[in-house]
């Protein structure tokens, strides 16, 4: 983006000096032939088309990045909203998970002390496989969705 302002800061400035010395030679009566003159004339003309034309160009950059940016922005907002579900779900799961180790655990107690059914705590234990499995999905889950929001970040290779 400095490069093209850098190149319409000279073309700007070798337009003024062209205009100089057009007006200066005709003001100082055309010393230079009508060819001449001519060809200076078109060459200014040339290079203020030349000119509008970088300008229309760095007004199209200019558009095309607020508008990237802007919908950066937003893809932003929208991931943000997802990664604070997915915390949510992940806090709930923990807490989900603490509850069925605690219950597993006075299962377990309530069995050492002969009250216990055995096909409470097998029952038990599956739920507890289950609910780590329900995790360990919801860790995959949000791997996958990190790595894809990484991937055109790093390149497609990784």
């Amino acid at each position: 983006m400095s490069d093209i302002a850098e190149l319409e800061r000279r073309i700007t400035a070798a337009l003024e000096r062209i205009g100089t010395g057009v007006d200066g030679m005709d003001a100082a009566g055309g010393t230079a032939d009508d060819g001449e003159a001519a060809a200076l004339k078109e060459a200014l003309e040339a290079e203020k088309l030349a000119n509008a034309q970088l300008e229309e160009r760095v007004s199209a950059i200019k558009q095309k990045q607020e508008t990237t940016v802007k919908e950066m922005q937003e893809r932003i907002e929208v991931l943000g909203k997802d990664l604070s579900r997915q915390e949510a779900d992940a806090k709930k799961l923990l807490k989900v998970n603490a509850k069925l180790r605690e219950s597993n655990d006075e299962l377990r107690a309530a069995n050492e002390s002969g009250v216990g059914d055995a096909h409470l705590i097998n029952k038990a234990m599956q739920t507890d496989l289950e609910a780590l499995r329900a995790t360990r999905k919801a860790d995959l889950a949000e791997l996958e969705t990190i790595m894809a929001e990484l991937k055109p970040l790093i390149g497609e290779g990784a």
